[in-house]
């Protein structure tokens, strides 16, 4: 629950005992527990298996609330809205003749009965699309039919596309929409010629991209430019998707829907069709492109390093450009490494800034984290054969601080030239850490021997910052960063500013990215209408608020998707491995057993509590750990351990492992 909610809606202390009704989303774990989280309170209510009387994961429903005993217990009464009718699942027929869908979302507790099973009986077997058509009675199964025969399970393209159907993901843009798409791009040479005459000519200026090596959309590019006094010019140039991309159109509506690009272990299911999104909109090189530009003008002793710094003012401006060069960002690191190459000297006054920025936001409290991901090397059969873990070098850090420099800037200048009253703005948010998790972590670092600072109930990021530096070299490191991500609440769209804890910004919105991401072009509109003098109608406020809310879910079901693409293909390369030992490093503790993550793949699986049979263990929560009773042996948060691989489930995608 959010700020937005108004005080008046809290509950107000009630009785015990009491029975009252509550309205909220339904949440439904892969273990088989559920919760309630309603619109009155900020905490989750528990819902018991056998009261969940039709109610699925994620669907609004209406439920009977009893306090008993200090504890809150929910009852569903009846379901409101679903939040999701299709399924995807194994088609099984019963015993007694009956054709049902096994779900393969763990979080879908429940089969589907398909009433005219019977006429896809030589479909037994195979993965389905399908779609409940009744449930009414929770002591019946729900009532469905298939939409759509997927394929043969455990067949690459088979699971890639359960995970898009899954998720209601299209992977192809229908045939009006590509005819609407190819139209735009025969038009876009007068488009651009007619945009001209408006626009500051940046074509001249030393401008790149660096991307990764595979990308084929770029959003965004760099130019460098020393002035006459010796200041040096940044600009940082955006693909000015809105001058084609018209509200209401075919393609911006399927865009809605999209929300963002999915980025899946062997493909790019993009927002926009390709003929925008890797041709008339990428910025690619030694082409004129239309741009929304954000051109920043630095002292020149900002670029010298060990020197002063200073952002002497900024513009805000539609231009054109033409890219001088493609960098990947390999290849970028190496100009930097090597001091020479092309553009040598652009790139090294671009990384002093870049790192100059960094400090600044540090030293502002901005939470900085080091993750690893991982990329699968496929054969020709998508098949797995390698696991290379992504390097983060000086040129993604050199893009990202000028990226959230402009975020920033776009943000302030609507608040600096537009009236509160009048000023709507789609923000990208982060708020406070949960309280309660903060208590876990505080317990936490208390019993590792760290006393962070609380203030308001929350440990400011300053502090979270000088933990992490401070355990950075220790064995209890990827602990205590574990513990602090998990105690983050998630960033989210909205159109209320609370600014962004993780970043420590007071004034943040996602403006870099609008061929991939749509809250991006949403942005670019709203800046321009507000350049313009314009001005959107209270009435429709709160579309935007309801649009806010839809693309955060977006942002969440594509990420859901690549993370299950990848899990996939983890599972799939470690079944080949059974019989090795790998190093591993417990990523969760349950009353039941450790999650472990194993250090190449990023492969998690579980190590159940009843495979430990050297000792009887106790789940300590406040620690984090399971602890023998006996020998005292300490299992923790972040602990390197040695695994092998007990059995691996290519259906349910998982993997068990046992200790060395």
């Amino acid at each position: 629950m959010n700020k937005e909610i108004k005080k008046s809606q809290k509950v107000h202390k009630t009785s015990e005992n009491k029975v009252w009704q509550m309205e909220g989303i339904l949440r439904v774990s892969p273990y088989g527990t559920a919760f309630l989280l309603p619109d009155e309170k900020t905490d989750w209510i528990r819902v018991d298996k056998d009261y969940l009387n039709t109610g699925l994961h994620g669907d609004r429903v209406n439920a009977f609330v009893r306090l008993k005993n200090g504890v809150y217990s929910a009852r569903i009464k009846n379901v409101l809205s679903r939040k999701k009718e299709t399924f995807v699942g194994i088609l099984k027929k019963s015993d007694d003749g009956y054709f049902y869908v096994q779900p393969q979302d763990p979080r879908m507790y429940v089969d589907i009965l398909i009433k005219d099973g019977v006429k896809y009986k030589k479909h037994e077997g195979k993965k389905v699309l399908s779609r409940i058509d009744k449930w009414e009675d929770p002591r019946t199964l729900p009532e469905g039919h298939v939409l759509q025969i997927i394929g043969i399970p455990n067949i690459h393209e088979t699971e890639i596309q359960a995970v898009l159907l899954e998720r209601g993901i299209a992977s192809d843009f229908n045939t009006k929409i590509e005819k609407e798409a190819a139209l735009i791009k025969e038009q876009g040479v007068s488009i651009l010629e007619k945009a001209l005459e408006k626009r500051l000519d940046y074509r001249n200026i030393t401008t790149f991209t660096i991307d990764p090596q595979d990308a084929k959309d770029f959003d965004d590019a760099l130019s460098y430019k020393e002035l006459e006094n010796g200041d040096i010019e940044i600009g940082v140039h955006i693909a000015d998707v809105t001058h084609y991309l018209q509200k209401d159109t075919l393609i911006d509506k399927e865009a809605v829907e999209r929300g963002t690009s999915t980025y899946l272990v062997d493909r790019t299911v993009p927002m926009l069709p390709e003929v925008l999104s890797n041709d008339l909109c990428s910025l690619r090189p030694n082409e004129d492109k239309l741009a929304f530009s954000v051109l920043f003008t630095f002292s020149k002793e900002s670029v010298v390093e060990n020197s002063s710094f200073k952002i002497k003012k900024h513009r805000i401006e539609e231009t054109i450009i033409n890219s001088d060069k493609r960098f990947t960002y390999e290849e970028a690191q190496k100009v930097l490494d090597e001091k020479k190459g092309a553009y040598c000297k652009e790139l090294n006054g671009l990384n002093i800034l870049a790192n100059k920025l960094a400090k600044e936001n540090k030293d502002r409290g901005a939470i900085s984290f080091s993750q690893e991901e991982v990329k699968f090397v496929l054969d020709k059969n998508s098949h797995p054969v390698d696991v290379i873990v992504k390097t983060i070098g000086e040129t993604n850090d050199l893009v990202e601080q000028f990226m959230l420099l402009a975020n920033k800037t776009v943000t302030k200048y609507i608040h600096k030239h537009i009236p509160e009253e009048e000023r709507l703005f789609l923000y990208r948010t982060h708020d406070t850490p949960d309280k309660e998790r903060v208590i876990e972590l505080m317990q936490l670092l208390h019993s590792l021997g760290y006393k962070p600072q609380m203030k308001d109930g929350i440990i400011p990021s300053k502090e979270l910052n000088r933990i992490l530096q401070e355990t950075k070299e220790t064995p209890e490191s990827n602990m205590v960063q574990m513990a602090t991500i998990r105690s983050m609440a998630k960033a989210i769209y909205s159109i209320q500013n609370i600014g962004h804890f993780g970043l420590a910004f007071t004034h943040y919105t996602h403006f870099t990215s609008p061929i991939r991401r749509y809250p991006d072009v949403i942005v670019h509109r709203l800046i321009k209408t507000y350049k313009k003098g314009g001005r959107i109608s209270k009435k429709k406020w709160g579309q935007y608020k309801a649009l806010a809310l839809t693309l955060s879910d977006k942002e969440k079901n594509a990420m859901e998707a690549e993370r299950a693409s990848v899990k996939y293909k983890q599972v799939e390369y470690m079944k080949e491995k059974q019989g090795e030992i790998f190093e591993g490093i417990i990523t969760g503790i349950t009353a039941w057993g450790l999650y472990v993550e194993e250090k190449k793949t990023k492969a998690e699986g579980s190590i159940k509590v009843r495979d430990l049979t050297d000792d009887y263990y106790i789940f300590k929560k406040e620690q984090l750990s399971l602890i023998g009773t006996k020998n005292k042996k300490r299992y923790r948060l972040g602990d390197n351990i040695s695994i092998k691989i007990k059995t691996v489930d290519l259906n349910n995608k998982t993997i068990e492992y046992t200790l060395v």
